[in-house]
């Protein structure tokens, strides 16, 4: 079994070539059964799709990675040699580190955000429920909620950390001398709005409003801010009314576009508008941002102010990545294990996996220690007797539990195994 991994994402691609590729929740059980369909072997396979990459994860008994790019340039109506260029390959050891990476928010825009993880739990769901989350990639994915687990209680990886929110509200305060007296529009009721909308009403603002679709769910997170809700229809009729858009819905195409901004500016007299398009693919249409009197920021525009303080949390990162490196291991191990045409694992694959995890969780304890300030030599004692008692732990339950009958061919191989320098001086 080989599990391969094919995606592109905000250091690949640009936005609107990601915008080409964004599936809906509701989209994922067909896109997922095209999917298995397009291969000759049909694998198991899941879908994370969000604002800043979309992942194909397969799982089958050969990589199918040529099946897998043609279907994704289908899917986004890109020829596949251009798609080529933007995405990345992983396969077995290093799709199973780059998912874990994905899931502790290592390989995220905001250094530590929390949200992709639960994005990569709703990706998973909608495979298990679309019947194609098979025993191999449900592993790697469970291993990778684990790991991402560990990285938040025993790191400060996400400390600190600007979310997209937060980078807005920012760029507001430098356009707007108090924010208090403008007003506000979200378009959209998701959880990206929600958070903006909550970052935005600390600053108490003048008026809330949330326009979208659904009137009922607008509804409800318009009560929690005391704003109003609006239909999305009378968005344009009402765009000159507010001082700040902020947006994020799962439109396939542009909802506020060129000529209802220019007549909003109109009616405004030129007073600016400040603009966020957090959705993928966008809701505002590009040529917005050319008009003088907008401010119109994309995801992609906002990465350099998310960008700030990752520096300090560098130390928390090696912790992370340690405590990844024995994920990694331990996910290999089991692949192995369950290999088929291997019978049994080879031995000294076997001991090599198991030499690394250990390594990987005596570095993982030291770093933490280092971080908590404690004495280097004493960490280093710590670690190197950590990995002495691991080696010998084996050696030493054997010689305890060996009868009196198989006690001297025990000892006899523990001594060609650990102490081969003597015997040879011997």
């Amino acid at each position: 079994m080989t599990v391969w991994a094919l995606g592109l994402n905000h250091n690949t691609a640009p936005l609107d070539l990601r915008g080409r590729f964004a599936f809906a929740l509701d989209q994922m059980a067909p896109a997922l059964q095209g999917l298995r369909t397009s291969h000759a072997r049909h694998p198991e396979a899941a879908i994370l799709s969000t604002c800043n990459r979309t992942e194909v994860y397969c799982a089958s008994d050969n990589a199918q990675v040529g099946h897998t790019l043609d279907w994704l340039a289908r899917a986004g109506d890109v020829p596949a040699d251009a798609l080529r260029d933007h995405t990345y390959v992983l396969q077995d050891g290093h799709a199973a580190r780059h998912a874990f990476r994905v899931a502790s928010g290592l390989d995220s825009m905001v250094l530590g955000e929390p949200q992709i993880l639960g994005q990569m739990k709703s990706a998973v769901r909608a495979a298990e429920e679309a019947g194609a989350l098979g025993s191999t990639l449900n592993q790697l994915f469970q291993r990778s909620f684990a790991v991402a687990k560990e990285v938040r209680s025993s790191t400060e990886i996400g400390a600190h950390s600007i979310s997209m929110a937060a980078a807005a509200v920012r760029l507001a305060g430098n356009l707007f001398e108090d924010l208090g007296r403008i007003k506000l529009l979200f378009v959209g009721a998701g959880e990206m709005i929600e958070l903006a909308a909550t970052h935005f009403a600390a600053r108490s603002p003048a008026a809330i409003a949330i326009a979208n679709r659904t009137l009922e769910r607008g509804e409800k997170l318009a009560s929690r801010f005391g704003g109003e809700v609006m239909r999305l229809a009378d968005l344009p009729e009402r765009l000159h009314e507010f001082d700040a858009v902020v947006s994020c819905t799962a439109s396939t195409l542009p909802i506020i576009g060129l000529g209802a901004t220019e007549r909003a500016l109109k009616k405004r007299r030129h007073r600016p508008i400040f603009m966020v398009d957090l959705a993928v693919p966008r809701d505002i249409e590009p040529e917005v941002k050319q008009l003088g009197d907008v401010y119109l920021y994309t995801v992609d525009d906002l990465a350099q102010v998310v960008q700030t303080g990752q520096a300090s949390r560098q130390a928390a990162v090696a912790q992370a990545e340690a405590i990844i490196d024995a994920g990694v291991q331990s996910f290999m191990h089991w692949m192995d294990q369950r290999d088929p045409a291997a019978g049994v694992v080879p031995l000294i694959r076997q001991l090599n996996a198991q030499a690394d995890e250990w390594r990987a969780l005596e570095l993982a304890r030291a770093r933490r220690r280092l971080a908590r300030g404690e004495d280097i030599e004493a960490v280093l004692d710590a670690l190197s007797r950590g990995l002495t008692q691991k080696m010998l732990h084996g050696a030493m339950a054997e010689l305890h539990a060996a009868d009196p009958g198989s006690r001297e061919q025990t000892s006899h191989a523990i001594e060609r195994l650990f102490l081969r320098g003597k015997i040879s001086a011997d």
